[in-house]
């Protein structure tokens, strides 16, 4: 009688890389966004809400947190939904639609109001696309 040992490859957990590659996309998202602001305050635009001035990194700040919220949301779609992807990615795009609502109607000036709804949009790029790509479809 003979044993043969077959080798199994490691596989890595379907949640795991979703998570994984949701907070990379996280801290690049933050990244980026901190940077869109910094280069527009460099420019000129203020960045003064309702004549309270919103710091660089609380933009990075306010991203990583709905990012990781949008994260929480993939994994809770990909265990209860029979297509997580596309349930994902329309739900995403509505929610950033929805979140530009408040940079447009807030006290501010248009530039400043263009440039806080251009950096939801930097970060649902990031965002949405990489955790997407995770998604079984």
């Amino acid at each position: 009688m003979t044993t043969t040992a077959t080798a199994t490859p490691a596989t890595t957990s379907t949640l795991g890389a979703l998570i994984r590659t949701g907070v990379l996309a996280t801290v690049a998202a933050s990244a980026a966004t901190m940077a869109v602001a910094a280069v527009g305050r460099a420019a000129g635009i203020s960045l003064d809400v309702a004549d309270a001035p919103i710091p660089v990194s609380g933009f990075g700040v306010l991203t990583a947190a709905f990012s990781l919220v949008g994260v929480i949301l993939a994994a809770v779609l990909s265990r209860f939904t029979r297509h997580p992807r596309r349930v994902f990615v329309r739900t995403t795009v509505v929610l950033t639609v929805l979140s530009l609502v408040p940079d447009v109607i807030v006290d501010a000036g248009a530039a400043t109001k263009a440039l806080l709804m251009l950096t939801h949009l930097v970060a649902a790029a990031i965002v949405v696309p990489a955790v997407a790509r995770r998604l079984a479809a």
